[in-house]
C-alpha cells in the first residue's frame, strides 16, 4: 500500500478487496472456483502489516458483509475456510516464523475451522453436511446412469455399475475425517502459495518452503500406517465398527503423507540424475494413472521416513 494510506484506510480497503473476492467466488462460475483461492490473502496482508486484533475485526466485519450481501451458510465457510487461515498466516508471518512452522500451524488451524465449520452447519443452522454431500453424489451417480442408457449401455452394465455404489457411498461416510483433512490441507496449501504469490508484489517477506526434492515427513507417519492396518483387520475380524473407522482414516492418510514422501524421493532421484521435465513430466502422468504404481510410491515413501534413502543409499556412494 502506499505511505500516504493510513492504517484505517488500507483495513477498509482490504475488507472491501476480500468482500468483492467473496462475492466474485459465490456469483462467477468456474472462475469463482479460483478466485475462492486468493480470499484469504487481503486478510493475511493486513495481519502482517497491523497485527491479529486488526485481521480478526477485519474477518468480523467481512463476515457481517457478506452474510448481508450473499448469506450467513457461505459466509462461514468463507471465513472458516480460508479467513481465519489468512489471519493466522499473516500473524506468523508478523512473527517471524519459519516456512515449516507457518505452514503446519496455517494447517492445524484449517483443519480446526473445518472442523468447526461443519459443527457450526450441524449444530446451529441444522444443516447435516455429510447427508447432503452423500445425496448429492448419489444424485451425480444416477444421472451418469440416465446418460448410459441413452448411449445404449446394456442394462446389465447398469445395474452391476448401481450394486457397486451404495458400498462406494458408506465407505465414502467413514472416510468423512479424512476429507475434511484433505480439505484442511487443500486450504493450507492454497492459502500459503497465494500469499507467497503475492506477499513480494507488495514488497512484504514470507518465508519459502524447502524444495520439495529435500522434504523429510515424521517418521510417525509409518508407525500409524502399521497401526492402521492391524486395527483394520482386527475391526474388521471382530465387527468392531469404531476402531475399524478408526483404523480406516488413520490408514488413509498416513498412505497419503507417504505418497507425498515418496515423490519427495523420487523428484531427489530426478535431480540427482538429471532427468529432463519432459520425462519427469511422463514418469509423473504413467505414476498417477496407475494405482498399483501409486500404492508403491506410498510405501517407499513410507519406508524411506525411517530408512532415509538419501542419506543410507546415494550419499553414501559420494
Amino acid at each position: 500500500m502506499g505511505r500516504n494510506i493510513t492504517p484505517t484506510v488500507e483495513g477498509g480497503l482490504l475488507v472491501a478487496i476480500t468482500v468483492i473476492l467473496g462475492l466474485v467466488t459465490v456469483y462467477v462460475p468456474l472462475i469463482g472456483m479460483l478466485v475462492e483461492f486468493f480470499c484469504a490473502v487481503p486478510l493475511a496482508v493486513l495481519t502482517a502489516r497491523q497485527g491479529a486484533g486488526k485481521g480478526f475485526t477485519a474477518l468480523v466485519v467481512t463476515f457481517i458483509l457478506l452474510s448481508m450481501l450473499i448469506s450467513p451458510i457461505l459466509a462461514v465457510r468463507l471465513a472458516l475456510s480460508f479467513g481465519i487461515c489468512g489471519v493466522a498466516l499473516g500473524w506468523l508471518v508478523r512473527k517471524n516464523f519459519d516456512a515449516v512452522r507457518i505452514f503446519f500451524i496455517t494447517l492445524v488451524v484449517s483443519s480446526a475451522a473445518q472442523i468447526l465449520s461443519f459443527g457450526l452447519l450441524i449444530v446451529v443452522m441444522d444443516v447435516n453436511v455429510i447427508d447432503t454431500q452423500i445425496e448429492m453424489v448419489r444424485e451425480s451417480f444416477e444421472e451418469s446412469f440416465k446418460l448410459y442408457e441413452d448411449m445404449g449401455v446394456g442394462q446389465e452394465q447398469i445395474a452391476e455399475a448401481k450394486s457397486q455404489v451404495e458400498p462406494a457411498l458408506e465407505i465414502l461416510v467413514l472416510l468423512m475425517p479424512t476429507l475434511i483433512m484433505l480439505t484442511a490441507l487443500i486450504n493450507a496449501t492454497a492459502v500459503y502459495l497465494t500469499a507467497q504469490w503475492i506477499f513480494p508484489k507488495l514488497q512484504m517477506k514470507i518465508p519459502k518452503l524447502p524444495p520439495f526434492a529435500e522434504w523429510k515427513l515424521p517418521s510417525l507417519f509409518f508407525y500409524t500406517t502399521i497401526f492402521g492396518a492391524l486395527g483394520l483387520y482386527w475391526g474388521f475380524t471382530r465387527d468392531w465398527v469404531g476402531i475399524y473407522e478408526i483404523s480406516l482414516n488413520l490408514l488413509i492418510v498416513s498412505a497419503i503423507i507417504g505418497l507425498i514422501q515418496g515423490f519427495s524421493l523420487l523428484s531427489f532421484i530426478f535431480d540427482r540424475y538429471k532427468f529432463s521435465k519432459l520425462v519427469r513430466q511422463i514418469i509423473y502422468v504413467v505414476l498417477i494413472l496407475n494405482m498399483f504404481l501409486l500404492q508403491i510410491v506410498a510405501i517407499t515413501g513410507l519406508i524411506d521416513m525411517v530408512f532415509d534413502y538419501r542419506k543410507k543409499i546415494f550419499n553414501r556412494r559420494e
